[in-house]
């Protein structure tokens, strides 16, 4: 379903009962027809998945850069250590990368931790990301033992240079067909 955030009108029965716009309707809408679809048919029904996911276009995740590395002075490189945006949590960046690669936003979605760090699973491991700070070799490892067909990190997030120079050679050994990314 695609929606505009339309207002209702200050008067009608929907504003009144709660719903500032149409999507706010819409989201019950479908609340309301999953509990009644569970209801009527309870024996068929009960691990059908009736949720659903509320998404709004927004701009990019990336930092905007309008000059060349040439018109910047070595003391200013610092401001893009990090190309992501600072307002952005890592579901933001992980629904930009799926539909970066063309993965189905209503793949399953299922959040892990691996070595302490925050690690998301879509589509039954099709791809795996992480965007935590400070990631190890470790992490990294047991990602690649997991043999996605995609891996996805975020560049300011590995824990040290060679974590980073480390990524690709843990991926050879362990998983040298999955499809790496680093944003």
């Amino acid at each position: 379903m695609v929606q505009l955030p339309e207002a209702c009108d200050e008067k009608s029965e929907a504003y009144k009962a709660g719903y500032k716009n149409i999507c706010e309707i819409g989201e019950e809408r479908i609340r309301r027809a999953g509990k009644k679809i569970k209801e009527e048919s309870p024996q068929t029904t009960g691990n059908l998945d009736v949720g659903f996911r509320v998404m709004r276009v927004d701009s990019t995740n990336m930092k905007d850069v309008y000059y060349t590395p040439a018109e910047y002075e070595q003391v200013q490189m610092e401001m893009f250590a990090d190309n992501i945006k600072e307002d952005r949590t890592p579901e933001d960046l992980l629904f930009q990368v799926m539909l970066d690669l063309g993965i189905m936003l209503s793949s399953d979605i299922e959040a892990t931790e691996i070595a302490g760090k925050r690690v998301f699973s879509v589509a039954g491991g099709y791809l795996i990301a992480c965007f935590d700070s400070e990631v190890t070799d470790e992490t990294v490892t047991e990602i690649a033992k997991q043999h996605p067909f995609y891996a996805v990190f975020r560049d300011s997030g590995m824990a040290s240079d060679s974590v980073m120079t480390n990524f690709e050679q843990i991926f050879e050994t362990y998983s040298p067909r999955t499809q790496r990314k680093v944003l």
